[in-house]
């Protein structure tokens, strides 16, 4: 059942009113007066007699619903942020199509790099088993993702549900013109977009498993930009060192793993972090990416100063029509069936 209140609760003293509206009803002057209906010879109460006080009683629970109106009766609805002082913080994601590389979890190749990034992201972001931190429900959270193109696929948001329905969503590229890795452009437009938010404190991770070969900013000029905006940067390099099986067709066009090796920019993805004042990681399995992001969690945490409200479901409009349906009913009755003539 939900927690009812009244807004105005003082209003309900106008309910007192209601037996002296029925007393004022019930006596009104008559021109006959009768000290028993009995004196007269085979009366018999009809049934207007019998309900000739409920105009009367009408009136009396009107004046109490309108009284409850006044009152202003609500339950709390919902409980919403207005302001908070939290962090605004810029997932970038690479959709390069070596994210299809299946070494991140060593037990189950059918898992690839993206699927454990989207895993270990949805942790960082709720807590709800805290492997990843104790989850970020006060920060602005957004999302860069990049392959040949950087692409901003959800703005920076508190609305959680939905920037996690965003990253469930991510795809690797699968068109070939559409592949490769734009490192530089994936830090600038994240760059730009937390360049626009006021937040306290303003972080990027930027996560790849490549070496910059598209795109047309270069990571280190995005970086200075960072810099400059003091926007800290921490950079992920995702993979095991040297080879990694990849899908691939064989010569008898079966999809099979094939080794391939792997090679991540690791000394630009270091100066990007020093740059800015973030740091750099290496994450080859799904337990180092999970402590990493626990790390980050550890380190970018503020004092959250909020204001909160409750939005309310306001109740009185429904007393307010049963109270003048109930009046206006007594006033039909009083002149129609229960008239009183002179």
């Amino acid at each position: 059942m939900p927690d009812w209140e009244l807004r105005d609760p003082w209003f309900l003293l106008l309910a007192l009113l209601a037996p002296i509206v029925y007393w004022l009803a019930t006596h009104q002057g008559t021109p006959l007066v009768y000290s028993s209906l009995r004196l007269l010879p085979g009366a018999r109460r009809s049934w207007r007699q019998r309900l000739a006080r409920l105009p009367a009683w009408l009136l009396a629970v009107a004046i109490v619903l309108l009284a409850v109106s006044l009152a202003r009766p609500r339950t709390p609805q919902r409980e919403s942020r207005v302001t908070r002082e939290g962090i605004a913080i810029m997932m970038i994601v690479d959709l390069s199509s070596s994210m299809d590389a299946r070494d991140m979890v060593e037990e189950d190749r059918s898992i690839n790099r993206l699927s454990v990034v989207q895993d270990v992201f949805r942790s960082f972001v709720t807590g709800t088993d805290q492997t990843a931190g104790r989850g970020r429900a006060d920060d602005l959270i957004g999302i860069v993702t990049f392959a040949r193109f950087a692409d901003s696929l959800c703005p920076l948001t508190l609305d959680h549900g939905s920037l996690l329905s965003v990253a469930a969503s991510l795809d690797i590229v699968s068109r070939q013109e559409e592949d490769g890795t734009a490192l530089g452009d994936g830090l600038g437009l994240a760059v730009e977009r937390l360049r626009r938010s006021k937040a306290k404190n303003r972080v990027a991770i930027l996560l790849t498993d490549g070496v910059a070969n598209a795109g047309v900013i270069e990571p280190l000029k995005a970086a200075e930009l960072a810099h400059e905006l003091d926007i800290k940067v921490y950079c992920i390099g995702t993979g095991t060192r040297g080879m990694a099986p990849t899908p691939g067709v064989d010569f008898f066009g079966r999809e099979v793993l094939v080794p391939r090796p792997v090679e991540i920019d690791e000394r630009v993805l270091q100066q990007i972090a020093e740059k800015t004042g973030g740091r750099y990681y290496r994450a080859t399995d799904k337990d180092a990416l999970a402590a990493i992001y626990r790390d980050i969690d550890a380190l970018e945490r503020t004092e959250v100063s909020e204001v909160r409200y409750l939005q309310y479901a306001e109740h009185f409009p429904y007393f307010v029509g049963a109270g003048l349906s109930l009046l206006a009913g007594a006033m039909l009755l009083n002149g129609s069936l229960f008239r009183r003539l002179p």
